[in-house]
């Protein structure tokens, strides 16, 4: 049985040998990056769609978010889910269903689109280096793209209610000095003014992997001076770095099987183009060796947080807790709300959550697995604590959050 995902076919030559049969099948063109995870995780789940509901015949080209759009003149198109950086749509495009995927604009309308959630990825990135310990905060992005801005501004403005100020590197205004060979030393020298230890948060993968390279040329240890996480997950990107780097996931191949739902119902007329929006947004931190630290100067506290993190898949109290350093509960208590803001209780509660995050986005397994290992005693159990704590279901978070 072949798979209705072609790739690399002549579509005109395609819509001159169709069988009758299969005039059906919709011709749709995929202008999306292979080159990065995001373009990749879409791609992802546009083909589970295809393979569940399908078949369409899809087009498209390997490449880059600058590769040319392809000369298919005399070729039928039905729709197409392609990245906002063409200007100019050929002819065949022209009269048909679109989704944009968000690359350096704001506003679609009346175009559908995939954006992704600047508030809530920013947000998570903050709260990540929080939970650290961190007090000296920093944010990288990138010049011209809405999404490295929003993120940005989401950061500080958790920074900001955490009590801090968080420190934004200076982005030269002139194209011309943000080649990767001028602007290394630029960001290398910007990381040496910043209080250390430093949790950094970057705009992306690659912003993160620069920012690696900076570490290097500043004489700065990785994650002992600057703790660094970017966002998209990029394995290629994140593993070959010479420190891992840790980095927010993002639910893009949920969003491209929800991005191929709505062309098929634009290519029916079940539904008209009306400025449809979907998101995609952080599932979890996927940690690695450039964030494997705990910024946190008392002795007392720093134990305390890493029983927690040792033994939080089983049911721990306060007391268990305590009982692993060298104070009493009061002092304790005290040390923590002085540190991290928040309760001993709140610590355990939180590094709980996690855990089940990680399994519920990170793992196939069922939900009886995931209580089991993190120590509730059955479903019922374990589901009232995620919806206290998260204020969504379990399989909610998991529908909403990744594709299976």
């Amino acid at each position: 049985m072949t798979d209705p995902v072609r790739k690399d076919v002549d579509p005109k030559d395609s819509a001159k040998t169709r069988p009758q049969d299969q005039r059906q099948v919709p011709n749709v063109v995929l202008l999306i990056e292979t080159s990065r995870e995001f373009g990749r995780g879409l791609l992802h789940g546009i083909a589970r769609y295809t393979k569940l509901h399908g078949p369409w015949r899809c087009f498209r080209q390997a490449g880059g978010l600058d590769s040319a759009l392809p000369e298919w003149k005399d070729w039928a198109v039905d729709g197409a889910i392609m990245r906002d950086v063409i200007k100019s749509l050929p002819r065949y495009l022209q009269q048909v269903p679109i989704l944009y995927v968000q690359h350096d604009r704001e506003n679609y309308f009346p175009y559908p689109c995939i954006l992704t959630d600047s508030d809530a990825i920013g947000t998570m990135g903050a709260e990540y280096l929080l939970d650290r310990g961190f007090e000296s905060l920093a944010y990288c992005g990138l010049a011209g793209y809405v999404w490295s801005q929003g993120r940005g501004e989401h950061f500080c403005a958790r920074v900001a209610k955490a009590g801090f100020s968080a420190h934004l590197y200076p982005i030269p205004q002139v194209a011309s000095q943000r080649t990767w060979e001028k602007e290394r030393h630029r960001i290398a020298e910007w990381l040496r003014l910043i209080p250390r230890p430093v949790g950094l948060m970057c705009c992306n993968d690659d912003r993160a992997l620069q920012v690696v390279e900076a570490c290097a040329i500043a004489g700065l240890d990785i994650p002992d001076d600057v703790a660094v996480l970017g966002v998209d997950n990029d394995i290629l990107i994140c593993e070959l770095s010479d420190s891992p780097i840790s980095s927010i996931a993002l639910n893009t191949e949920a969003a491209g099987y929800e991005a191929a739902s709505l062309l098929e119902e634009l290519m029916s007329g079940r539904s008209r183009m009306d400025g449809q929006v979907i998101q995609v947004t952080g599932t979890h931190v996927v940690t690695r060796q450039s964030t494997d630290i705990l910024a946190v100067k008392d002795g007392d506290v720093r134990a305390a947080i890493h029983y927690i993190r040792e033994h939080g898949h089983f049911s721990l109290t306060v007391d268990d807790v305590v009982a692993a350093t060298t104070v009493s509960r009061r002092v304790l208590e005290k040390k923590f709300r002085a540190t991290l803001r928040r309760s001993i209780h709140r610590e355990i509660r939180r590094v709980r959550v996690q855990n089940i995050l990680r399994l519920l986005v990170g793992t196939d397994i069922s939900i009886a697995e995931i209580a089991s290992k993190t120590g509730f005693t059955g479903v019922e159990h374990i589901a009232r604590y995620f919806r206290e704590e998260t204020g969504m279901s379990l399989r909610e978070y998991r529908r909403t959050r990744v594709l299976r």
